[in-house]
């Protein structure tokens, strides 16, 4: 390819070539009215030339491949080296030639921009804005050529290298170009997204502007102006004070210095300008076909567009394939999984829900603008929603509120059914949660008995039908009012009891120790698990190590039971994992590693219940929380005989309470029903993937998981799979995971967050939800991965969201809190079944509260204060 190509040369697939810069401006110069200033590109061959003639090059980068990226002294001074070593290496003189004749069409005395372009920069999935360097106001050959240097080098800088770890990017398979460009010197420049960086929203583009040079706004040497453009039209200005400029210096390079004052308050742009440039914007990014991040000059009434890159921040929006409008709501908020799902799982989902979903990021949503559009459709869904998760509730009618998103119909025309439809009332008996719980157990036994011996084309067909079976089980009118008859027990006591004894979420204590709980029995169950190893010092130590090193699989089982009481260990073990080995973090994904899969992932949460815990600890907590739900009904019923007509009032809750009591613990039981199913799928089809594997039709089980059933099945009928396809969704996954998913996205791609509005909460507390009662104080522990949780007896648990995997952590904490979560969310019912105060629904929680420190979590007003 050689050393240099002007940018007349260069086209999307010159990124090994040029880097992301270089292809982004090579591009940029075909767009038809767009003025990109001259230049050209000192190829990665350039910089491969140099830095392999660099003896001690492979040497430094062995060794900074091997150092912890969290190591920040060992990454400076290895990354200074480096730096070192390749601003010391020589240049060949048929190098500095070919930069000298491209340098001479500039103009030899030229002053240029000198910026890095790295192969993996400015990429969709990876911007690495800011991690490599670039000089301006750069005159004369061996000035570029010291810059070109610099910039090779700026490949190793502390900062570039860390980004590189930890997104994944291996340093030797990263090449460094050199973008050479003619200087403009302009009165105004700065920075055009041409989606709102702030709210997401792809109609509107936002332009911020200063005086001189962009650098002193990308630097945050000042605050420039604000402007965003809708529809041609500027929709709202701030101006910047601008009080200081960087602009090229006589002597090469930049300088600072104070704006005069009667401009700093001036706009640097007109409306006409900032429209003009808008469509610019638009004009860039239909070339490069996404949202785009655009650095610009202004000389005289010219623009020139010196850069552009994808906005790598932005969450994707579902394809509609039409041109209304919609309103998503994220899924996984609902299901406490907002982790990116891989196609396979995505797709068992959609099989699995009756409604509708649409995709995007890795994750599922709900189009809920036909319901929005009628009146009647807007009071069952926000009233719905705002019971479960008043953040979205809030999003959902600011959309509304607006009037000018959602296309209203009449009532008359909605055929949507007025709210408060009569549904047959279930008698409160405990033997219908008993025929429910036989009926599914009934139900998977058959399916394990059933599955085990299909394979190829007759497996799918059976899956397929088994799905509907999972449907009825999930969706059936009588599961579906016995879950209903608990929650509407719960909202009557919480509401009724409020109004007439002023007491809040009274239904928090009178569902502690509920029967029929499977999630919160698992739980207390993994406490009788640490009894069996408790006695066994060997046993405990031989735990230790196996957290320590991470172990993969179950073969630690069978060194177990070598050990002095680890038969009996093991034993335990084995007996849990039957009953709830299917389960894990995230399980609404088929493909995420299962307790049964990985055992170890358990260790640290039954060494915690063993040091925490003392022999019959299960069976007390039990016990303790259904006394003292006995005990909050006497003093309720004692309170309410002493009002006025007293006695129907006490009569009313009596039954209410006995409700709650008899159906809230299976609310958890179909989704654990579901979840039986899903690893009896997963274990079939990852026998046909290891038949794939064999017949060479795949390189890697785990491949399976990036096609979607469909795909899959066909995969199997035919033996032939689209090896690039599943490398593109590896790919793309990766990137997904990075992203935080919105709970409520429009069709515009806004993001609309939603707001609490807690009277309650005191100045500088973090607002949330109220889901169990009680206040504690203790030490915050943030966790992101439960198998890697370190909790004492009185800590906290802070975390993103918490689906049922992660209760037997409840059973060791004083209270919870998380991102994530509503009323009767998982996590919500567990800790008022536990006695837990919590708050869910704490935007940032994870990033706000930082380990170790202490906490108050007030679970009966919803805030949480950070005391130090």
């Amino acid at each position: 390819m050689g050393y240099v190509m002007g940018f007349g040369q260069i086209g999307s697939t010159n990124l090994a070539d040029v880097g992301g810069k270089g292809v982004a401006l090579g591009e940029l110069a075909r767009i038809d009215g767009v003025r990109v200033p001259d230049g050209f590109c000192v190829t990665t061959d350039a910089f491969q030339r140099v830095v392999s003639a660099a003896p001690s090059f492979d040497a430094e980068l062995d060794l900074l491949s091997r150092v912890d990226p969290d190591d920040h002294a060992a990454v400076r001074a290895l990354s200074a080296d480096i730096r070192a070593v390749i601003e010391g290496a020589a240049v060949p003189d048929e190098l500095v030639a070919a930069i000298g004749e491209a340098l001479g069409r500039l103009g030899e005395q030229a002053a240029c921009a000198v910026r890095s372009s790295a192969t993996a920069e400015d990429l969709p999935t990876a911007s690495f804005a800011g991690q490599q360097d670039s000089y301006l106001n750069v005159v004369g050959l061996a000035e570029v050529v010291r810059h070109v240097r610099r910039c090779w080098a700026s490949l190793f800088t502390e900062r570039a290298v860390v980004y590189r770890r930890r997104n994944g990017f291996d340093h030797r398979r990263v090449r460094m170009a050199v973008v050479v460009q003619r200087m403009v010197f302009p009165d105004a420049a700065g920075i055009l997204f041409t989606a709102d960086p702030v709210t997401s929203n792809r109609k509107l583009a936002a332009v911020e502007a200063g005086w001189g040079l962009g650098e002193a706004l990308v630097s945050g040497v000042v605050s420039g102006d604000v402007y965003t453009v809708r529809d041609d039209q500027v929709v709202s200005v701030s101006v910047g004070s601008k009080a200081r400029w960087v602009r090229a210096s006589p002597g090469g390079g930049t300088e600072e210095g104070p704006v005069e004052a009667e401009r700093r308050a001036r706009r640097a742009l007109t409306d006409a300008q900032v429209v003009r440039l808008a469509r610019l914007g638009r004009r860039i990014e239909a070339h490069f076909g996404c949202p785009q991040d655009i650095e610009w000059c202004l000389t005289g009434e010219d623009f020139h567009i010196v850069q552009s890159r994808p906005i790598t921040t932005l969450f994707p929006v579902p394809v509609a394939g039409d041109e209304e409008n919609h309103v998503y709501v994220s899924v996984g908020h609902q299901q406490m999984m907002t982790d990116a799902m891989k196609p396979l799982g995505l797709s068992m989902w959609q099989l699995t829900t009756p409604r509708p979903m649409a995709e995007a990021g890795g994750r599922l949503f709900v189009d809920v603008a036909p319901v929005l559009a009628t009146s009647a459709g807007r009071a069952n869904l926000i009233g719905t929603l705002g019971k479960s998760d008043p953040l979205i509730r809030d999003a959902l009618q600011t959309v509304v509120d607006r009037g000018d998103f959602l296309r209203l119909v009449p009532e008359e025309e909605s055929g949507v059914a007025p709210a408060g439809a009569a549904r047959v009332p279930i008698e409160t008996d405990p033997e219908v949660v008993a025929e429910l719980v036989r009926d599914g157990q009934a139900s998977v036994a058959t399916l394990r008995r059933t599955i085990e011996g299909l394979s190829g084309p007759a497996l799918f067909e059976f899956i397929l039908a088994d799905i509907e079976e999972l449907r009825r089980l999930l969706f059936g009118p009588r599961s579906f009012q016995a879950i209903m008859a608990g929650m509407e027990a719960a909202w009557w006591l919480n509401d009724h009891l409020e109004t007439w004894l002023g007491e809040k979420n009274a239904a928090d204590v009178l569902t502690q120790s509920v029967p029929d709980n499977v999630t919160s029995e698992m739980g207390l169950a993994l406490l009788d698990v640490a009894d069996a190893i408790r006695p066994h010092p060997e046993v405990v130590a031989f735990l230790r190590r196996v957290a320590e090193e991470g172990r993969e699989g179950d073969g630690f089982l069978e060194e177990l039971g070598e050990l002095p009481g680890g038969r009996e260990a093991a034993e335990a073990v084995r007996g849990y994992l039957d009953r709830y080995g299917m389960r894990c973090a995230g399980e609404i994904d088929i493909t995420r590693t299962r307790w049964s899969e990985r055992p170890a992932m358990l260790v640290p949460a039954i060494l915690g219940n063993v040091r925490n815990f003392e022999s019959g600890a299960g069976e007390r907590r039990f016990e303790q929380g259904r006394q003292e739900s006995l005990r909050k009904e006497r003093e309720l019923l004692t309170r309410l005989r002493a009002l006025p007509d007293g006695e129907s009032k006490a009569e009313e809750t009596r039954r209410m309470i006995e409700r709650v009591r008899t159906f809230a613990g299976y609310r958890e039981y179909p989704k654990y029903g579901m979840v039986c199913r899903y690893f009896a799928y997963k274990q079939a089809l990852l026998r046909e993937a290891d038949r794939l594997v064999r017949s060479g039709t795949l390189r890697d089980r785990e491949d399976v998981f990036f096609l979607r059933f469909e795909e899959l099945r066909e995969v199997v009928r035919t033996g032939e799979a689209d090896g690039e396809l599943v490398l593109r969704r590896r790919e793309a996954f990766r990137t997904y995971e990075t992203l935080t998913p919105p709970r409520v996205l429009t069709s515009d791609g806004e993001v609309l967050a939603g707001q609490y509005r807690n009277a309650d909460a005191p100045p500088g507390a973090l607002a949330g939800l109220a889901v169990s009662a009680g206040t504690v104080e203790g030490r915050a522990r943030v966790v992101t991965d439960m198998a890697r949780a370190d909790l004492a007896a009185g800590d906290v648990l802070v975390t993103a969201y918490t689906d049922p995997s992660w209760t037997p952590l409840f059973v060791g904490i004083a209270g919870l809190v998380t991102e994530v979560g509503g009323l009767m969310t998982h996590g919500a019912v567990i800790a008022r079944e536990y006695g837990l105060p919590a708050v869910v629904g704490v935007e940032g929680a994870t990033r706000l509260i930082r380990d170790g420190q202490r906490i108050r979590v007030h679970g009966t007003d919803g805030y949480v204060e950070i005391l130090g």
